[in-house]
């Protein structure tokens, strides 16, 4: 999988895998905080931010295993600087990840348009819930309650890291740190199409 891969991609990714590791256990304790006013369907407001580093990965390295790897490395990471769930929060990153990855390879990894991204996030919600249902005893929940936890878990990956992945990286794409990775590159042609480029 990583045998095309750049040196600075590998440590681009491994740097979003730990930046995002802190940011992930940082937002399970502001879960725990907000469950403690609405109860646990306030989780699902904020599902997305789980699955962000995949959507911003995928979206600057643009080449197949960039949405699972990232995903998966931040849930190793996670886990080894205390997530109390403890190693089954791998697995958790894995499907999350494979969500992600779904929706890129469904372009044949050609398309970053920003819906693409909210599929990914979408992808991301969709593999997590299915997975919560059948290891988080979500069959003995209320079938209202499941459709709104489902519905806003996949509003959440649409919204917080599908769009807010791209607004993310498009900033960093425009603070010139991205020169030389496939975003950059795939930006430079695009402007060059609409002959903004007058070099």
């Amino acid at each position: 999988m990583l045998k095309s891969w750049k040196l600075k991609e590998v440590v681009l990714l491994s740097v979003f895998a730990v930046v995002f590791a802190v940011v992930y256990l940082l937002f399970v304790h502001v879960g725990n905080i907000w469950a403690g006013v609405i109860g646990p369907i306030a989780y699902e407001w904020m599902f997305g931010i789980w699955f962000i580093v995949s959507i911003i990965s995928a979206y600057i390295i643009r080449k197949p295993g960039a949405a699972l790897l990232s995903e998966t490395m931040a849930a190793i990471i996670e886990v080894m600087i205390g997530n109390a769930v403890g190693p089954r929060l791998i697995l958790s990153g894995i499907v999350q990840g494979l969500g992600a990855e779904a929706a890129f390879a469904a372009t044949g990894y050609k398309r970053y348009d920003w819906w693409v991204l909210c599929l990914a996030g979408i992808g991301s919600a969709v593999f997590s819930f299915a997975y919560g249902f059948f290891v988080s005893g979500y069959a003995a929940l209320d079938p209202s309650l499941l459709a709104w936890m489902f519905t806003l878990r996949v509003i959440s990956g649409a919204v917080i890291a599908g769009l807010g992945g791209k607004y993310l990286s498009d900033g960093l794409l425009a603070s010139g740190a991205l020169r030389g990775y496939a975003i950059s590159q795939d930006s430079i042609k695009h402007r060059q199409v609409k002959g903004e480029i007058l070099e």
